[in-house]
């Protein structure tokens, strides 16, 4: 079975660029309604690789927008810039997030590894995830639902349950990933955020 090849990783420094990046974007958006042009921002040569990457805002330890691109087929620099508006203004299961809750509004960025297709049967499949390492994304038809790394640890899900409930965040049945038609990818998570709203960022390590 095909292992994850882990891209260069973002240093701290990088990590809080990715953050400030996300914030700088959402509170101009939401000001002004302009999107900042990528060349105004001072950025490192990683943010020019090709990374997937979702931008997560959570208010009073709730969910209030994640979005992102799985895949690496943009700039990293890019994706940031359109998954932190796109968090903010286009998660279909919230309002669009007022400039005044920003205030009140944690972000996190997760930079994902390339997913990995995984192969063979139902053990085979459980045994090549592990909780608190890889995030999930079950592929059938049209349907695809994604979870990252950290929901698994959050909700205290053993593998069983984060597959099935990948598999209800695509649309599917919970049990449609034993179905060999169905695809399953694992990837894997650098995660970055906020201890305070636009305050210090820190790396966050699953357990």
């Amino acid at each position: 079975m095909e292992e994850c090849v882990i891209p260069q990783l973002l240093n701290l420094t990088e990590g809080k660029m990715a953050v400030k990046i996300s914030r700088t974007i959402i509170t101009e958006f939401l000001s002004t309604g302009k999107k900042i042009a990528t060349t105004e921002f001072d950025v490192s040569p990683i943010f020019n690789e090709h990374r997937g990457v979702f931008v997560t805002l959570n208010k009073k330890n709730e969910l209030r927008g994640c979005i992102g691109r799985p895949y690496p087929d943009t700039q990293l620099l890019d994706a940031i810039i359109d998954s932190a508006i796109s968090a903010a203004t286009n998660d279909p299961r919230f309002p669009v997030v007022r400039l005044i809750e920003l205030d009140e509004i944690l972000i996190e960025v997760t930079i994902l590894t390339p997913p990995i297709l995984i192969e063979g049967n139902e053990d085979d499949i459980m045994s090549s995830i592990i909780i608190g390492e890889h995030g999930l994304i079950i592929k059938k038809g049209f349907n695809q639902g994604l979870l990252l790394p950290q929901v698994a640890t959050e909700h205290g899900f053993d593998v069983y349950d984060f597959l099935s409930n990948t598999c209800l965040k695509a649309g599917l049945p919970p049990s449609q990933w034993k179905d060999k038609n169905t695809q399953i990818y694992k990837f894997e998570g650098q995660i970055f955020k906020e201890k305070s709203p636009g305050g210090e960022v820190i790396e966050k390590h699953l357990e």
